[in-house]
């Protein structure tokens, strides 16, 4: 405190110096905002980071929805392929291999080996050869009688 107190005279001097002290004053409080705010962001930096983050959001809604879809269509498509699989080597017809029920692969080769209990195959008459001695039918007669040259395959 070399300085002495001068006395102030003028306007001019007294707004000198209570800008000088306003401007210290600025800068001690704004040094202490800013240490005190330091890492924070700024209003429009968070709206724009607040935008963005609802943006993604709706993404990865509209992303589980898609993934949700295409699971349960990968589910259904490999459950069908199994029932085409056990209905095939049960003798089932492809038509009832969707009736198959059951949520694991055993409880389908269950039902389809009860379902194939019910479902007879169907034999197709046996061809026999007239020189075979076994029994035709009337019209297998005809026929050979008619066509006597198809009489040996």
């Amino acid at each position: 405190m070399s300085e002495e107190f001068k006395v102030i005279e003028t306007q001019e001097e007294l707004d000198a110096v209570i800008k000088d002290r306003l401007a210290r004053n600025t800068r001690t409080v704004t040094d202490a905002v800013t240490k005190k705010y330091e890492g924070y962001i700024s209003p429009d930096e968070a709206k724009k980071t607040a935008d963005e983050l609802a943006t993604l959001t709706k993404e990865l809604e509209a992303n589980k929805a898609t993934i949700a879809e295409l699971t349960a269509k990968n589910s259904a498509y490999e459950t069908n392929s199994v029932k085409m699989k056990i209905a095939q080597e049960y003798g089932l017809p492809a038509e009832l291999a969707e009736r198959l029920n059951g949520d694991t692969e055993e409880d389908l080769k269950k039902d389809a080996e009860s379902l194939s209990l019910l479902i007879k195959p169907v034999h197709k008459p046996r061809r026999h050869s007239p020189e075979g001695g076994d029994e035709m039918s009337g019209v297998e007669k005809a026929f050979f009688k008619k066509n006597p040259n198809l009489r040996k395959e």
